[in-house]
């Protein structure tokens, strides 16, 4: 790591947060409410990054007073304890176990601290635990709470300056006018709370693409607006929470992300630039191979996207077999059809096949991209439909006789409520939607139906290697004095795994406020 001065200083502010998805905002307001003069770029002309996609926008937060408070006094039963054996019997050793114990102990205080603020509320959410069988586990969702949705007419002039919904972005559908909701309820919240403060600056179109170091010291960083380049000095800190490179197809070859960057629900802004300057500057990296997985369906954009909550339907491969517990968490899922992928076993696409019991529209009922048109998929050859499964196999390209056997053994799995081959319905996260009964759902009402499935992801998740303190380490495993990282930026706490709904953007969050309150704490030692 080398000295990149002399360079012409344009502006100097105590802090730089380069993202504003959950953890770049959480950053600026702490930095902000703290007394420091802080300027938050963003990369697109809009804040949010992928948190503003999040339909629910929650957070994995243990023992929180939202949630105490809802239980109320003598029931919440959950300890902090009980959630660490359950995130690191998940996890594991792959990271390392304080940086585990630092996320799953800070989110109460974090959220005790945020409530601080009458404009940043939380309510509960609940969503079960996403490895039910794992040690203390949570089957109730008592983990999981999310930004209270809020009024539009209480914050009309961030309705446009907020990035999504998806079916905005892709779909050219209006922003909702009555509600902020989701992880815009909480990029809203925060843009509101951080509105009160004259020390801190938004600025979008903004990029962060280099970072300026000074004997072995982070002191500023280059940015860059409409080609043009600026330097920017810090005193206290740079805050890399710019989120993952799931949308630079370069970075996921070269890095070996499975899947393209078309099928990602990342934020466009998600493109690698904050990972690429901190690596520059001599960081050590992780998990680079990673992302958030997920089931996507095909739609006739071509794109791929994150779908769950299934009322029915089997996914089965160019085999005509099921391979996959179907309604598996989503990322559990991901892993499992990218391994088959792999090694060779399954190929693109693979189809769900369902019944007309709710029609020709496949049953998914959170496609989180909206189905479009009927016909617009047909015309594109994602969805079939014939009077008989030997028929649809014929139009899918499949061997008639096994699809034809595959769905008579799993009707027969649905008449007992017990599916011997992948145990769909034996972890709490597959009932989850539906009520607590079987999601076992049988295939016997013709006509028959098939539609198209890929792979999607919710970012990568491999980025800059930390302490417990958000400080981004050197190859030797020292702290780089002045470079934090957050979110998507920095190697997720959480591995190769995905403990719970929530935790990409709680991860993001805490981090990015501990950062800053590394920087408070560096500066009274100095």
């Amino acid at each position: 790591m080398g000295d990149r001065l002399p360079v012409e200083w344009t502006e100097e502010h105590d802090v730089l947060v380069a993202g504003s998805g959950g953890g770049g905002v959480t950053g600026a307001y702490t930095a902000a409410r703290e007394g420091l003069d802080v300027l938050l770029v963003e990369a697109t002309d809009k804040f949010g990054g992928t948190t503003a996609y999040s339909g629910g926008g929650g957070v994995w937060f243990p023992c929180n007073p939202v949630l105490q408070r809802a239980a109320g006094p003598g029931v919440f039963d959950d300890t902090i304890e009980d959630a660490l054996t359950y995130y690191h019997a998940v996890v594991g050793d792959r990271t390392p176990r304080e940086i585990q114990e630092t996320y799953v102990r800070g989110g109460a205080p974090l959220v005790e601290y945020l409530e601080q603020d009458p404009d940043i509320k939380f309510v509960p959410l609940p969503w079960p635990d996403y490895y039910g069988k794992a040690p203390k586990a949570r089957l109730d969702g008592q983990r999981h709470i999310a930004a209270k949705p809020l009024k539009v007419a209480a914050a009309p002039e961030l309705r446009d300056a907020i990035r999504g919904p998806l079916d905005t972005d892709r779909l050219g559908v209006p922003t909702p006018p009555d509600y902020y909701i989701g992880g815009r309820a909480l990029i809203a919240r925060f843009l509101k709370a951080i509105s009160q403060y004259p020390n801190a600056t938004l600025r979008p179109d903004t990029a962060l693409v280099d970072l300026v170091v000074d004997d072995g010291k982070v002191v500023g960083a280059v940015v860059e607006n409409a080609g043009r380049r600026a330097a920017i000095r810090t005193r206290r800190g740079v805050l890399l929470a710019a989120g993952g490179f799931e949308c630079n197809e370069g970075l996921r070859r070269r890095y070996g992300v499975p899947g393209v960057a078309r099928d990602t629900m990342g934020g466009p802004g998600s493109r690698g630039l904050a990972l690429e300057a901190g690596i520059a500057a001599g960081a050590d990296t992780d998990l680079l191979d990673q992302a958030w997985w997920s089931p996507g369906m095909t739609h006739p954009d071509g794109r791929s996207a994150f779908a769950l909550w299934f009322t029915g339907g089997i996914f089965v491969n160019q085999d005509g077999n099921r391979f996959v517990n179907e309604s598996r968490a989503y990322d559990r899922a991901g892993r499992e059809i990218i391994a088959q992928l792999q090694d060779g076993s399954l190929t693109l696409p693979y189809w769900m096949i369902y019944d007309d019991r709710e029609g020709e529209v496949p049953p998914v009922k959170a496609a989180n991209v909206s189905i479009v048109e009927t016909q617009k998929y047909v015309d594109a050859g994602l969805w079939h439909t014939a009077g008989t499964l030997e028929e649809l196999a014929a139009k899918i390209g499949v061997p008639p006789d096994a699809l034809v056997a595959t769905v008579a053994r799993f009707n027969g799995f649905a008449a007992t409520g017990v599916d011997e081959d992948f145990g769909r319905g034996d972890e709490a996260f597959d009932r989850a939607f539906s009520g607590g009964a079987s999601p076992l759902v049988p295939i016997d009402r013709p006509p028959f139906h098939a539609a198209a499935f890929g792979i999607s992801d919710l970012g990568t998740k491999g980025g800059l290697r930390t302490d417990t303190a958000a400080r981004v380490l050197d190859r030797s495993g020292n702290p780089i004095p002045g470079l934090y990282a957050a979110g998507n930026t920095m190697a997720a706490p959480s591995g190769t795994a995905y403990p719970g709904g929530g935790n990409p953007i709680g991860t993001s969050m805490l981090f990015s406020h501990l950062a800053v309150r590394h920087m408070l704490s560096d500066a009274q030692h100095r």
